[in-house]
């Protein structure tokens, strides 16, 4: 019988410097300690410890982003599309005949991000598109585990198609917006409808069993993820088997159609096998994928402080702007 320790390389504890061949800025932001230790999860079923959570977390993020999304022009309209908020972000000076859309899904584990972040979000992902963006604020847990965050994603995307050919639709969001965006392309497929023009997944959630090499190599090392996400992923799922292609969609079948699909994630990104394994799952089924990695980012990138983040909005600009209809 094999000793179940063979299987295991063991690591010893070391210094990592950071890389100084990257920008100023984002040395900077390497340079500066973890956000924390991750507090820890309430047990499942207390919604009263979630909710706090989430709320001390959202103020985090919305302190984070308003400064960006201030600096953005735009116009913002509230709608309500099927039940669904959306918050509809057009930059100012779009031609009104401009057909173009990006359906966009906001990140935050699964379980944030929702309200005044979501509007933030939206409009902080203007720079990497260019076009007008429709921001879905869909439900999430402990209120609303899933299907219901993906059906109101998928809700959306119907009655977008209501009036615009999904040839001038791009689908695409980050960390867990990434993992809904991609199970919506599944799930849209498999109900019939037409797929978008592309996916853009930014250092995308697909694979909510944690089953990627990173989950190891980058445990302590990233230093916005700084743990696991395991107990948000069993709330998220309810019950449900989270390797069900549309909790984890790097296990869908993707030989059956999907969109050319951008993927982005950093070397010392928690989620970087999320990003890779779904490049490899991609190509193999023979769908046209990018990947482009990040060196020395964590999770998120470096959140808008360095020029490699605003490099990244350029080549992410440069994908999209090749899959629109002509």
């Amino acid at each position: 019988m094999t000793d179940d320790s063979s299987h295991v390389r063991h690591v010893p504890a070391r210094d990592i410097p950071v890389p100084t061949h990257l920008s100023p800025e984002a040395q900077a932001m390497l340079s500066l300690p973890p956000l924390g230790e991750a507090p820890e999860s309430p047990s499942l079923d207390d919604k009263e410890g979630w909710w706090a959570r989430t709320a001390v977390q959202d103020e985090m993020v919305l302190a984070a982003l308003a400064p960006r999304a201030a600096k953005i022009d735009v116009d913002v309209e509230d709608r309500v599309v099927d039940g669904v908020p959306v918050f509809v972000i057009t930059p100012r000076g779009t031609a009104a005949d401009d057909p173009r859309v990006f359906l966009d899904i906001h990140g935050g584990a699964l379980v944030m991000g929702s309200g005044a972040v979501c509007r933030a979000m939206g409009i902080t992902s203007i720079p990497r598109t260019g076009v007008a963006t429709w921001a879905v604020d869909y439900r999430m847990p402990p209120s609303d585990p899933y299907p219901a965050p993906l059906d109101d994603c998928v809700a959306v995307y119907r009655a977008l198609l209501e009036d615009h050919d999904p040839r001038d639709v791009i689908v695409g969001g980050s960390s867990a917006g990434g993992n809904l965006a991609a199970a919506l392309i599944l799930r849209a497929r498999d109900e019939g409808l037409p797929l978008p023009a592309a996916a853009v997944l930014l250092t995308p959630e697909v694979d909510l069993t944690e089953s990627g090499d990173s989950f190891h190599t980058n445990l302590g090392l990233d230093s916005v993820l700084t743990a696991r996400l395991m107990p948000t992923n069993l709330l998220y799922a309810d019950g449900h088997d989270l390797a069900h292609p549309y909790l984890s969609p790097l296990f869908g079948d993707f030989t059956k159609g999907f969109p050319p699909t951008f993927l982005q994630a950093g070397t010392r990104d928690l989620f970087l096998s999320n990003a890779v394994r779904m490049h490899v799952a991609l190509r193999e089924a023979g769908v046209p994928a990018d990947l482009y990695v990040l060196e020395g980012a964590p999770h998120g990138g470096f959140f808008g402080t360095a020029p490699e983040d605003d490099q990244l909005d350029r080549v992410v600009r440069r994908f999209v702007d090749e899959h629109w209809r002509t």
